[in-house]
């Protein structure tokens, strides 16, 4: 599989991202790279099918799941983001190096997100790049099923989620209905096994079963570092009514809520 495409892709989200860089230094806003995180792997992809062999079904196929997952995600964050001061990790990155933000943003976040971008996407890049017409096989079936399942939990959590906030009557309350009632994190579960359905399909290329790597630390990132671990470093402080929840619900698996303490004591 040729090199070049996989370069010419990453090439082509560091100058997206190099040039939203330069916009968020006029807005004072490092979050609108949030909003390009899923838009930049169909960058990608589309860039990897441009330079492609023929068109093949799967090539379709794995093109139009990743474009239902990367704008969905970018317009729910995008729209979520409207009229918001930028966010807090954001901010407190700005009020820790002062002017000099500016610049550590482009290497810290920018162009971090788009090296992450460039090694995530290799599941993409090998289905992309080369032909892949020995026909369907039995991890195809996988890979959509999952795919499915994963963009029901990520999209359906999104959704409860967003329908909770807007009510008044839940000021305050922890979201423990839906998909979240079984998981703490529906979106980034689903998020996970989205890309374990990438790595699925690309399983057909040659070499595609050596991109692994990518749903590994696709997951390892939604777990350890910008996913379950940031979001729930001081909740659980902040919010009594929240370490109840986690006590009783699976962290990111789904699985039937656990009794509370005082429930199981006899």
């Amino acid at each position: 599989m040729p090199w070049s495409t996989w370069l010419i892709g990453a090439l082509a989200v560091f100058a997206v991202a190099t040039l939203l860089w330069g916009w968020s230094v006029r807005l004072r806003n490092a979050a609108i790279v949030d909003v390009f995180w899923g838009p930049a792997f169909l960058l990608a992809a589309a860039v990897f099918r441009w330079l492609g062999p023929a068109a093949e079904p799967r090539h379709w196929l794995q093109l139009v799941l990743v474009a239902v997952w990367a704008l969905r995600l970018g317009g729910y964050i995008g729209l979520r983001a409207i009229g918001k001061p930028e966010d807090y990790r954001y901010a407190a990155m700005r009020a820790g190096w002062g002017s000099r933000f500016a610049w550590v943003s482009l290497f810290t976040v920018f162009w971090l997100q788009a090296g992450l971008v460039a090694m995530i996407a290799a599941p993409l890049w090998v289905v992309q790049a080369q032909s892949t017409a020995a026909g369907w096989r039995w991890s195809d079936l996988a890979g959509i099923v999952l795919w499915v399942v994963g963009f029901a939990f990520e999209a359906g959590g999104d959704w409860q989620l967003a329908r909770f906030k807007a009510d008044p009557a839940n000021r305050g309350k922890v979201m423990d209905r839906g998909f979240w009632r079984y998981t703490r994190h529906p979106n980034y579960f689903g998020d996970a096994c989205q890309w374990w359905g990438f790595w699925l399909l690309a399983l057909a290329a040659p070499g595609g079963v050596w991109t692994v790597g990518a749903p590994v630390l696709m997951t390892f990132f939604l777990l350890r570092v910008s996913g379950v671990a940031l979001l729930e470093k001081t909740i659980g402080e902040r919010r009594p009514a929240y370490r109840a929840y986690i006590e009783r619900t699976s962290p990111f698996v789904p699985w039937w809520p656990r009794r509370a303490q005082q429930e199981r004591e006899p």
